[in-house]
C-alpha cells in the first residue's frame, strides 16, 4: 500500500501514555492491512458511570472506509485496556471479512474479460472427452 495511514482519533484516556500508544500501534497496524486507506478512524473511550466510580469503561472503536458503511464496534469492561482488547477483537473479524470479502470479488472474472475470451474462442479449461459408450 503506498497511501500512508491517517492519524487516529484517541479520545477518553488523555492520561494514560501508555493505552495511548498500544491502541495507536495496534489500530495503524490492522488498517495497514486494508487494500483501501481509511478516511477516518477513531478510538474513543467513556466512563459509563461518571464520576459516580465503579467498573464501567466502554470503548467504541469506529473506521469509516471509502464507499462502504462505516465498521463500529462498542464493548465494555472493567478496565479501559480490556474494553479495547474485546472491541479490537471484534474490529479485526469485521476488518478480515472485508478483505476477504474484496479478495474474492477479484477473483471472479468481469463481464468484458469474459465476453472476449468467448469472442476469442479462448477457454481457460480443458476440452472434454468424448463419454465411451
Amino acid at each position: 500500500m503506498t497511501a500512508e495511514i491517517q492519524a487516529i482519533r484517541i479520545s477518553g484516556i488523555e492520561r494514560d501514555a501508555a493505552l495511548r500508544a498500544r491502541t495507536a500501534k495496534l489500530m495503524t497496524a490492522t488498517l495497514a492491512k486494508l487494500s483501501v486507506t481509511p478516511v477516518r478512524s477513531q478510538v474513543t473511550f467513556v466512563d459509563d458511570n461518571g464520576p459516580k466510580g465503579g467498573p464501567a469503561m466502554r470503548c467504541a472503536l469506529t473506521v469509516r472506509l471509502p464507499y462502504r458503511p462505516s465498521v463500529r464496534v462498542e464493548r465494555s469492561a472493567e478496565t479501559p485496556r480490556l474494553a479495547f482488547d474485546a472491541a479490537f477483537a471484534v474490529l479485526e473479524r469485521q476488518l478480515e471479512r472485508y478483505r476477504e470479502r474484496d479478495r474474492d470479488n477479484k477473483r471472479h472474472p468481469k463481464k468484458y474479460f469474459a465476453a472476449r475470451r468467448g469472442l476469442t474462442g479462448e477457454t481457460s479449461r480443458p476440452a472434454k472427452r468424448a463419454r465411451r459408450a
